[in-house]
């Protein structure tokens, strides 16, 4: 009698294209949420995924230089990034929140752009009204890697910027791009 083999479960490596990690630089003129300070953290969303930054006391123009990192197993899906004021008595404060689309950068990714001069922009994308940027954003080649930077204008409040970066990580086992 011959056994039949397990029917192979698919696992999330299966559905993996590979790592995103966002750098959560810094942020900019950022709104007074307590008395005449904040102190901002910001949670990043992709799907089910959440992360956040550790908190910065007392500062408009915080300096995180955080890096998160998300599992990206559909370029479709945006990214949805919230600063909020930690408080420690009460609900934190929102503080404005940013949604910015990772699929310009994942097509650049699937160019195969090995062998470039480090600095070449490989695609720009432009600030519009279906997305949350302050400035043009460029997909550039540096050593080796290709990075995005981004400033996203805070939506939903008064005034404040995030500056972030994002740069990919290709996992062994993974679908791949």
């Amino acid at each position: 009698m011959t056994m039949a083999c397990p029917a192979r479960r698919s696992s999330l490596m299966d559905d993996l294209l590979g790592l995103l990690r966002i750098r959560i630089k810094r942020g900019v003129n950022l709104a007074v949420r307590d008395i005449s300070s904040s102190d901002p953290y910001v949670v990043v969303k992709m799907g089910k995924q959440k992360l956040k930054t550790r908190v910065i006391n007392k500062d408009v123009n915080p300096e995180w230089n955080e890096d998160l990192t998300l599992s990206v197993t559909d370029s479709n899906l945006n990214v949805l990034l919230t600063v909020y004021d930690h408080d420690m008595f009460s609900k934190d404060d929102k503080m404005g929140d940013a949604e910015f689309e990772i699929k310009p950068y994942i097509q650049a990714l699937r160019m195969q752009l090995d062998g470039l001069p480090s600095g070449t922009i490989v695609t720009t994308v432009q600030p519009s009204r279906h997305n949350c940027l302050a400035e043009q954003s460029q997909v550039t080649w540096v050593d080796g890697k290709l990075v995005q930077d981004l400033v996203l204008r805070l939506r939903h409040v008064e005034c404040g910027e995030v500056e972030a970066q994002l740069q990919w990580i290709d996992l062994p086992g993974s679908k791949g791009l």
